[in-house]
């Protein structure tokens, strides 16, 4: 694709001739890179096509319109290829040269030219083996058999191959498990807004699986925030492109910007957008069912193709048993490349549509819970993401099933599920809380875990009514969401008054005592005049005896977490509870306790105290709330 160009408003008219253009030599090409997100560098460049400068025809959807007109798109396309050889040549770059070719243009190309395009890069000093031809999003794959012949020939002289824009609504799953493309670029739609959207969190980790299967690397498009590149790191996605990382340019970038090095280099862990898995689920495979007439085994293959050629539309055919039984099942394609063999249909045109069913098909029945296909989603064999699967009701044919909408439906699911939150607060619970912090763990990273109560809230809540302790719980939950640094801190709603900061910021410290000074500052509008003149209320104690409390505060318990010292998430949570004890008997609220440090460590000023108070509070349950 042109990731930099815009979308014309109308159709340009040009005064400039296509053709003309390319007999003249009057294209030129710009090049942005593509890099590897794991080892911090180039891994190559995408060239991008450029008409005369102050032409209308500069932008290349304009040239491509034009060309379209004049009916010289292939000869366009093959065109730009040459241009970007020559001039990536000229530039000495190093990396692969990714060049965009629509499957359109593929097939319209002769053998010869083909290989005049191999010569050619070699003759410029490129071997094939850097090339890379990118399949573009313009043209959806109709036969992706017939590409991949005529593709044939460059892949044995070692291009590789992209398939763009996956996720587009052109792509398809059958393109990527016949083309078997080497990189699989990611529509930029899933990667905007990543590290803030569950939803596209949940796609890509889809499509990393689906990469895992059936080979072909990630390349994400569209990078252009520093958070989202931080996630997609992290995620494990190989590759990456984007304006943050690189824009189109005359000469290909030597060097990267500085602040996409940090990113990468950075020892820190992104915090992910809130990922959780659900229990229950009333969604089973019966949504899945497309109501498709079945064939009985009397059916021939001729019969067969004549109703595929009739309803083109469909993708297979189930073939059952006079009481419905699923019998095997035959995909539309397989079927038509082989029927279309030489003296196929005189040999084979009146036996039995048997003779062609795969036998073992995938066979689902209706009322099988979603949640429990992603194993099978997860399983070796992945046929039936291409062939489909049959659904049925008490052993009988039901209908049938996509892989795709078996994938959508999956991560529709976990969709759902990543939005189970805290219902007050729409933070992560316990279970993410302790999935961040098995992360961190894992990672060796240096992080602090700071456990958040407010003090002095039962009498609040008890005096004011829940709905007003509603309202200061959800003022905490802003208060801390502000005080972090979303791309490197944590904040979770353990439950109640409770919260968690999972922080790796540098000045951590400094945050957690400004938000006590906040919320001391901003709860006094909670209480009412004669609360705040006399710095408290009256209420009962948990007794039932009549007692005087002064005015909630902020109390924050961290504990430090170096590398090696903790092994489970839960001795974390255990020592944060502790902390957040030991943070109540300190008169600014703030306690600080470094197991791996030579004494406790204290906040507020009287850390021989605190510490007393922290041995009393080691095994305290409390912590057990996270499990």
């Amino acid at each position: 694709m042109h990731p930099d160009s815009t979308i014309a408003t109308s159709v340009t008219t040009a005064a400039e001739d296509v053709s003309a253009l390319i007999a003249d030599n009057a294209l030129t090409a710009v090049f942005q890179p593509l890099i590897n997100l794991a080892e911090s560098s180039f891994f190559g460049f995408e060239s991008l096509v450029r008409g005369p400068q102050d032409s209308a025809l500069r932008n290349p959807d304009n040239l491509f319109a034009a060309a379209e007109r004049e009916g010289c798109v292939v000869e366009l396309e093959l065109h730009c290829c040459r241009i970007a050889i020559r001039e990536f040549a000229r530039e000495h770059a190093s990396g692969k040269l990714l060049m965009n070719m629509s499957p359109r243009a593929v097939l319209g190309l002769s053998e010869q030219q083909r290989e005049e395009l191999a010569d050619y890069a070699r003759r410029m000093g490129i071997l094939p083996s850097r090339l890379i031809i990118e399949l573009t999003e313009h043209d959806r794959v109709a036969q992706p058999h017939v590409l991949k012949a005529a593709l044939a020939p460059w892949r044995k002289a070692g291009m590789l191959l992209a398939l763009d824009d996956f996720g587009d609504g052109k792509s398809s799953l059958r393109a990527w498990t016949e083309l078997r493309p080497d990189l699989v670029k990611i529509d930029k739609h899933f990667v905007k807004g990543v590290h803030a959207d569950n939803e596209r969190f949940e796609v890509l980790r889809v499509l990393k699986h689906i990469s895992e299967t059936f080979g072909g690397k990630l390349v994400a498009e569209g990078i252009e925030d520093e958070a989202d590149l931080a996630v997609l790191r992290d995620m494990g996605i190989m590759y990456g492109q984007g304006y943050l990382l690189g824009r189109p340019q005359a000469q290909p970038a030597r060097e990267l910007p500085r602040i996409v090095l940090d990113i990468l280099q950075s020892s820190q862990l992104a915090v992910f957008p809130d990922i959780r898995v659900a229990t229950h689920s009333s969604l089973t495979a019966e949504t899945l069912i497309a109501s498709i007439a079945p064939v009985g085994t009397s059916t021939t293959n001729n019969d067969l193709a004549q109703r595929f050629r009739e309803q083109p539309g469909l993708h297979a055919l189930a073939i059952v048993s006079d009481d419905l039984q699923p019998l095997g099942l035959i995909n539309r394609q397989a079927f038509m490349d082989r029927y279309a063999q030489p003296f196929h249909k005189e040999l084979y045109g009146r036996k039995s549509c048997t003779t062609m069913m795969n036998a073992a098909p995938l066979v689902i029945e209706q009322g099988t819970p979603l949640m429990s296909l992603v194993d099978v989603l997860r399983g070796d064999d992945q046929r039936y993401l291409v062939d489909g699967f049959i659904i049925s009701h008490e052993g009988r044919y039901a209908g049938l099933g996509t892989g795709e909408r078996l994938v959508r439906a999956v991560s529709e699911l976990r969709i759902e599920a990543a939005r189970h939150a805290n219902p007050l607060t729409a933070l992560p619970g316990n279970i993410p809380i302790s999935e961040h912090i098995d992360r961190l763990l894992r990672a060796n990273v240096e992080f602090v875990a700071c456990y958040c109560d407010l003090r002095h809230f039962k009498p609040f809540n008890d005096c004011y009514g829940y709905w007003r302790g509603d309202e200061m719980i959800r003022m905490v939950a802003g208060l801390l969401m502000a005080s972090c640094d979303p791309l490197r801190d944590f904040v979770g709603h353990v439950g109640g008054d409770d919260f968690i900061m999972l922080m790796q910021s540098d000045d951590w410290e400094e945050r957690c005592r400004a938000a006590i000074v906040e919320f001391a500052e901003r709860s006094r509008a909670l209480f009412d005049n004669e609360a705040r003149e006399r710095g408290g209320i009256d209420s009962e104690d948990r007794h039932g005896n009549p007692c005087f409390f002064p005015l909630s505060s902020l109390i924050i318990g961290v504990v430090r977490v170096r590398p090696g010292r903790f092994g489970r998430a839960k001795d974390v949570a255990t020592a944060a509870a502790a902390s957040k004890r030991a943070a109540k008997h300190e008169p600014g609220g703030f306690f600080m306790q470094d197991p791996s440090a030579a004494t406790g460590g204290g906040g507020g000023g009287g850390s021989t105290t605190s510490a007393r108070h922290l041995l009393t509070t080691l095994h305290c349950p409390v912590g057990s709330r996270l499990q």
